[in-house]
């Protein structure tokens, strides 16, 4: 499996390269089927590649394709005055999976599976797979681990179909931050856990461990195995606290106000000295949840202007000026006494309810996830199953 991931990079690596001499010489671009045609010959040239099953080889001439189409779909949006970058396809150093689109993989019932051109492998199934298997990608982590991921079709009748109905009627507004990850508008606070600062004196060590290594050696590469896996550790540890508190809240408020907030631009302007504890809280992550979440449960999240929600007063709606460093808010013409996230989170909630009420927006743009059915047509839907190896 280790030498399929390495060829499947020297594939995509030749097959990008093919492209940029063609674009350079003709001003074209290499279509899907070119590619494959480029495969085919690279194959007999190379019969050590005719070891990879071929529709793994055609979902990497996809991949590029689709990789060149985004290219061009984002200059197109850069001439429209939209400051993205571009983003030309580069070449790869390592290949971390492989996608068998229809064929070449068979799940067996002794917890084992066949792939063809590498053999039977054991695997650990989490849970039963319901429909058809659609597609199998063959996954491989940073720290050595391997995974199945199927793709899977099922029909839905209409029987089946309800409409999502919210559990409650509550409205809450929340201001994410470090002190706190979240201040709710009732009061409450949800406690940042700082996943990645608990575990930064075992990075450095690790890292330490890694650097004194020597560069090739199998001492270095099991060295960079267990700096991997403490990674990829913090990072299950913060998407387990993500889904968490994102389901408890969308299972007890069916209208949650969130900050339209733009982190790209908080890492590296002004936020600079705070990129670490605002990457390390995730807040893009926990209103992403946030907002699948309760449009499945039939509940909203409206995205309003962070502009000014923690320098007005709630109570009265005077502008009270305060530097980042002030953490509490006392108002002047009203009296008012509370935290500043506590009152920011007030006023979020307060500009949600008038955003709703004037253009009945879902979670920042997205609509709620039912779709209508049309005589006997049905719904298709699409589940991951996660299998270790």
């Amino acid at each position: 499996m280790n030498k399929q991931l390495s060829q499947a990079k020297e594939i995509y690596n030749h097959l990008l390269e093919k492209a940029n001499e063609k674009y350079k010489s003709e001003r074209k671009m290499l279509t899907k089927f070119d590619m494959n045609k480029y495969i085919t010959g690279f194959k007999t040239s190379y019969p050590d590649y005719q070891e990879i099953h071929s529709q793994v080889l055609q979902n990497i001439s996809d991949r590029l394709s689709k990789a060149f189409s985004n290219f061009f779909k984002r200059v197109k949006r850069k001439k429209t005055g939209e400051k993205i970058k571009a983003g030309f396809p580069r070449f790869k150093k390592c290949v971390k999976s492989m996608t068998y689109p229809q064929s070449g993989f068979e799940l067996l019932e002794n917890q084992h599976m066949r792939l063809s051109k590498i053999g039977c492998i054991p695997i650990v199934l989490h849970r039963p797979l319901e429909g058809k298997i659609k597609t199998f990608t063959l996954k491989k982590t940073q720290s050595g681990k391997w995974f199945a991921i199927f793709s899977c079709e099922s029909s839905i009748s209409d029987s089946t179909v309800t409409t999502a109905v919210p559990v409650s009627s509550k409205r809450i507004g929340i201001d994410v931050g470090i002190e706190h990850f979240a201040t709710l508008s009732n009061g409450d606070t949800i406690q940042n856990p700082r996943f990645l600062m608990e575990s930064e004196s075992k990075l450095k060590k690790l890292q330490r461990k890694v650097s004194r290594k020597k560069k090739g050696s199998r001492n270095r590469i099991k060295a960079i195995f267990r700096l991997a896996g403490l990674h990829e550790k913090i990072a299950d540890q913060r998407n387990d606290f993500l889904h968490k508190m994102s389901r408890k809240l969308t299972g007890e408020y069916s209208f949650i106000a969130v900050e339209n907030l733009r982190i790209s631009r908080m890492l590296h302007n002004s936020y600079h000295s705070l990129s670490k504890h605002i990457s390390d809280a995730s807040w893009n992550s926990f209103i992403q949840m946030l907002s699948y979440k309760a449009s499945s449960a039939g509940g909203k999240v409206v995205c309003v202007n962070p502009k000014g929600t923690s320098q007005e007063c709630s109570s009265c709606g005077q502008v009270v000026e305060k530097t980042l460093a002030v953490r509490k808010h006392n108002c002047p013409h009203c009296g008012l006494n509370v935290s500043r996230d506590h009152n920011a989170a007030i006023n979020i909630l307060k500009r949600a309810e008038l955003t709703a009420g004037l253009a009945g927006i879902y979670a920042c743009g997205d609509q709620a996830n039912t779709l209508p059915l049309n005589g006997r047509a049905s719904r298709v839907k699409e589940a991951g199953t996660i299998c270790d190896i």
